[in-house]
């Protein structure tokens, strides 16, 4: 085996909020390129808030984030999706009365104001058969169960060529069987050479799916 390849590397990380209160620490720690690395601790320990900093939501009081070797300062999530960074958040960011195509596509300079349907359709339901994400792209969000309203996040990241993503407790709203598609879907990412951020408060789920574990 090769040397492992270092996607992400977090170099002492400081987010404060006024009054008093730390975030993040000095964190530091490392994340290997096509692995699925799961963040554990416990509720306020600054989990989402750091992954909130590495989509550019939120900017740290200090320390440095190096991506593929490089320091970067994300400063907006439109940063972090040209520097191939995807997120899925807890609570779902999409237009309920659009369709599955339509929130896919939603926002994209290269899609024309009169865009061709027929081909966003196409395109988007090849990259759900790809990664296991089957959901109609002519279906509205409104239709749509949460655990395959989650599957549209995860097509709009990867539509937008996210070679890393970052799931923010993703099986909090899913049934026992879709979190076993959400697992191959990620063994897919991981084949390809992707990298997942995993947040998690299940040790099950750590055990069955994770490659690294860094605890806050």
């Amino acid at each position: 085996m090769g040397i492992p390849m270092i996607e992400i590397a977090f170099r002492s990380i400081t987010k404060r909020f006024p009054p008093h209160i730390v975030a993040n620490d000095r964190v530091s720690f490392e994340v290997e390129k096509g692995t699925v690395h799961a963040l554990l601790g416990e509720n306020g320990a600054g989990k989402s808030t750091l992954m909130n900093i590495l989509y550019g939501l939120l900017q740290p009081d200090g320390g440095e984030i190096f991506l593929r070797g490089k320091p970067q300062k994300i400063s907006s999530p439109k940063e972090a999706i040209a520097l191939g960074i995807g997120m899925v958040h807890q609570h779902f960011r999409l237009i309920n009365t659009h369709t599955v195509c339509e929130n896919v596509i939603l926002g994209l300079r290269s899609v024309p104001f009169f865009f061709p349907a027929k081909k966003a359709q196409s395109e988007v339901r090849t990259l759900s058969e790809k990664y296991g994400l089957r959901v109609d792209p002519k279906t509205r969000i409104w239709q749509l169960s949460a655990g395959e309203k989650q599957k549209v996040e995860i097509l709009k990241a990867l539509y937008r060529k996210a070679e890393i993503l970052i799931l923010d407790e993703p099986t909090a709203v899913l049934t026992p069987q879709e979190v076993e598609e959400l697992f191959r879907t990620l063994q897919v990412m991981k084949e390809e050479g992707k990298t997942c951020i995993f947040i998690t408060h299940k040790l099950n789920e750590v055990m069955a799916i994770a490659d690294r574990v860094t605890v806050m």
